[in-house]
């Protein structure tokens, strides 16, 4: 290509595109090593695992796009959160986080469990023993609707209902096991939605996770704050909120005790300039334990998806799921493994009537140790 013709060369106009993608850092004695496996929002279906060099290793095409994220289970099969084709349509915006379509696929591709609920939104957990564990969405009982305070009243639905969570539990045969209804424990007038926010769900729960204590962490999105519940009890043993986090995702407890979370940084009190940060705090006081934003804080920021998950080396990797990048900190918070999702698509009809363009985004990523993946 000559000078001139590469000057006359029309420029991408995504942004994301015009920038450096596939692996941008690595510093080999800094980092934990291992694979790295992420689900694109808009690859239709494709699974990726890449090397700690960014080289694809292993690709898995599943029936459906994902409706959140994909992990390795401890037999080596993918555990894969699929978006239902024919999903439950309870408000306009539900097709931007249902997902109701599960599958275990060996490493071949092969399908060797599917379990399908049109309710599932968000997140979802796969247990040891092989149940998983994700939350469903339900109406509010109208007494308790009455209560929802906050959030933006012209914005309600017609028929003036308010979808709630209820997290469930089922085994390998499909039949639930457990199930907690969070309006029967939770008072909406304690916890309002945030202004901007509608009301046709409350408080729409996005991440999930299991303490070893059994403890269940539940993240509450539209109004900021992460809650425990005794298992064997159904009681809220603990709750941290919008003084403490903002439009969080994935809790998930450190080796010490402490929960990290990935902060999105919307609405944050005290802030007029939104920024993320990986948050891990003391669930008995919300005291900061660590927490890693960007040097130049604004320039790392997801609005919505996201997550962080700690490492066996102590490091941290983070998931910007609105802009693809996944990297990994050290405890210091110094960058030391950089990869940004190389490949673009719009979204499916109707999704890209709310988000238009080209993305690579993935809701979260997950680093698995090499002897994780004996197959490979």
């Amino acid at each position: 290509m000559t000078k001139q013709e590469a000057i006359s060369t029309p420029p991408e106009q995504v942004t994301l595109r015009r920038r450096r993608l596939g692996l941008t850092a690595l510093d080999h004695d800094g980092t934990a090593g291992g694979y790295t496996l992420y689900a694109p929002q808009t690859g239709g279906g494709r699974v990726d695992l890449v090397d700690i060099e960014g080289r694809l290793v292993h690709r898995w095409q599943m029936p459906v796009r994902p409706g959140r994220d994909a992990v390795l289970l401890p037999n080596g099969n993918l555990g894969y959160n699929g978006s239902h084709e024919t999903s439950a349509a309870l408000y306009p915006v539900w097709d931007l986080w249902h997902g109701g379509d599960f599958y275990e696929a060996t490493p071949e591709g092969e399908i060797v469990w599917r379990h399908e609920d049109i309710h599932h939104h968000h997140d979802a957990q796969w247990l040891p023993d092989g149940n998983l564990l994700y939350t469903v969405a339900a109406p509010l009982p109208a007494d308790k609707a009455a209560r929802v305070t906050g959030g933006d009243p012209r914005k309600d639905a017609p028929d003036g209902v308010v979808q709630s969570d209820i997290v469930r539990e089922v085994d390998r045969k499909g039949e639930t096991v457990w199930e907690w209804r969070i309006w029967d424990h939770l008072d909406p007038s304690d916890f309002p939605i945030h202004p901007i926010f509608d009301r046709r769900h409350w408080p729409m729960i996005n991440g999930l996770s299991v303490t070893r204590d059994g403890l269940v962490l539940m993240s509450l999105r539209t109004t900021s704050g992460v809650i425990a519940v005794d298992k064997a009890t159904g009681a809220v043993v603990w709750h941290v909120g919008p003084d403490v986090v903002a439009q969080q995702h994935t809790p998930i407890e450190t080796e010490s005790g402490a929960i990290l979370v990935f902060d999105n940084g919307n609405l944050r009190q005290g802030s007029t300039s939104p920024f993320s940060r990986a948050l891990e705090f003391d669930p008995a006081s919300g005291d900061t334990v660590w927490s890693y934003t960007d040097p130049m804080p604004p320039s790392f920021f997801s609005p919505y998806m996201g997550g962080a998950e700690r490492l066996w080396n102590g490091n941290t990797l983070i998931c910007e799921s609105a802009f693809g990048r996944l990297f990994e900190v050290s405890p210091e918070g110094r960058t030391v493994w950089e990869y940004v999702i190389p490949d673009f698509a719009e979204y499916p009809a109707p999704l890209n009537e709310f988000i238009r363009g080209a993305h690579n985004s993935c809701f979260r990523a997950h680093r698995y140790r090499p002897e994780e993946i004996s197959w490979l």
